[in-house]
């Protein structure tokens, strides 16, 4: 089992309702493909480094887990086509 950090940024043009359950979407994600999760962390709205979609500001999640090579590529996968995930990148944390 490898450890993972799994960065979400969520549109602010949503509401706090919609956004939750974007949240809880990806984390039903990580457990349908065998990632455990330890935690997630909420940074709040944040400003973005450049304009994305006509958008300077998004909300900011961080989830870790832990669970075998294959699950971040098909966490991915899905996040991927979600509208309101404006940018996520999985990473493997080191021991």
């Amino acid at each position: 089992m490898n450890k993972y950090e799994l960065a979400v940024v969520v549109s602010a043009k949503i509401e706090d309702d919609e956004r939750a359950q974007v949240i809880e979407k990806v984390k039903a994600l990580v457990e349908r493909f065998g990632g455990q999760i330890s935690d997630v962390d909420e940074w709040g709205k944040k400003r973005l480094a450049y304009e994305i979609q006509k958008m300077k500001e998004a909300y900011y999640y961080f989830i870790h887990f832990e669970s075998d090579a294959e699950t971040p590529s098909e966490i991915e996968q899905r996040i991927r086509i979600m509208d309101n995930v404006i940018r996520f990148l999985c990473v493997r944390q080191d021991a």
